[in-house]
């Protein structure tokens, strides 16, 4: 593993909980060796994340669209800032250079970002595999709703059961080196 994908809020929520889980995941991927691939943004989790792992001497890649750039939320410290064009490209480029997905909490940027990655495992765009780092309980509810959707004939249990939910980022490291890929929807 070289590189995680991670997606996280703009805002460090009303726990204080969240950034220091944010903080420990910056300066625990720096110290194995992993870098991270983000949002770019040096404000709420994402800054946290990114603070942590370059003040381990970590690789910290940004991936910002311009209009957020332009608005000075870009993290000026980073191993290296791409600056794109739209959002569309930015999260086709923070794909192409990660090797798998955490999401830790954060709005509806964060779900999107998460739901597209693993719609594109599901479809056989990418075999990467995602993960939540279920802080606080926090995706709990989303779990619930995934299950749901099995329960209502929507989704295959193989695609509920590539998600990991977990609030250990140990477990969540070692899903990712043993992850196996299952089958592509519609070609199986």
């Amino acid at each position: 593993m070289v590189n995680i994908g991670i997606f996280c809020g703009s805002s460090s929520g009303r726990n204080l909980i969240y950034r220091e889980t944010a903080i420990r995941v910056g300066q625990t991927l720096a110290e194995k060796g992993i870098g991270i691939i983000y949002g770019g943004g040096k404000v709420g989790l994402m800054g946290a994340v990114a603070d942590a792992a370059l003040k381990r001497g970590g690789r910290v890649i940004g991936v910002i669209p311009s209009s957020l750039f332009e608005h000075e939320i870009a993290h000026a410290g980073l191993t290296y800032l791409h600056v794109v064009t739209n959002m569309h490209e930015r999260k086709m480029k923070i794909a192409a250079m990660s090797d798998a997905f955490i999401t830790m909490p954060g709005g509806s940027g964060t779900l999107e970002e998460i739901c597209e990655q693993w719609t594109w495992a599901q479809l056989g765009l990418h075999k990467k595999p995602c993960a939540f780092l279920n802080i606080n309980g926090f995706y709990h509810p989303l779990k619930n709703m995934i299950h749901h959707m099995v329960k209502e004939g929507f989704l295959r249990k193989i695609y509920e059961d590539m998600l990991l939910f977990s609030e250990d980022l140990e477990e969540i490291t070692q899903y990712f080196f043993n992850y196996e890929v299952p089958a592509t929807k519609w070609l199986d």
